[in-house]
């Protein structure tokens, strides 16, 4: 049996990362669902059409990158939550560059999640995989619209 406070880390980390998937998922689709929309409106030739489009998700993913970071952050100041561990200090960056690697599904190994804290790494690599894969589907449906309309001439 757990005692209570190996029960309590458990806890923050699986709260913490609930709200941290949470906002990256509404966050996506917002950013998506707007991108999507100013497409269709716009007149823009193709390379433009799709620099916005690549740039507007990249930088949806750098932000979410930042926030699971900041999730893996709060989480090392707790003191039963766990922690990262590869280097002798950790700053926010430190958190930043582990978490894009692990949204990436990289995964160096030059640092490694400790404790509790692992519940935010596994659960961000699963939804960096998601988001990423629902981005190249979104990039890909554009194309397809771009051909159909090239077709139809």
């Amino acid at each position: 049996m757990l005692d209570a406070a190996l029960d309590a880390g458990h806890l923050w980390a699986v709260a913490i990362t609930l709200i941290a998937v949470l906002i990256c998922i509404l966050l996506h689709y917002e950013v998506s669902l707007r991108l999507w929309r100013r497409l269709e409106q716009s007149h823009g030739s193709l390379r433009r059409r799709f620099f916005k489009l690549n740039v507007g998700l990249l930088c949806t993913h750098v932000v979410e990158i930042w926030i699971f970071a900041t999730a893996m952050a709060l989480l090392s100041a707790h003191p039963l939550a766990g922690e990262v561990v590869g280097r002798e200090t950790m700053d926010f960056l430190d958190y930043v560059y582990f978490s894009a690697i692990t949204y990436t599904t990289l995964g160096y190994g030059d640092l490694v999640a400790t404790g509790p804290i692992r519940f935010v790494t596994g659960t961000e690599a699963l939804t960096g995989f998601m988001l990423i894969t629902w981005s190249a589907s979104l990039t890909f449906l554009e194309m397809q619209r771009h051909w159909s309309a090239r077709q139809e001439r």
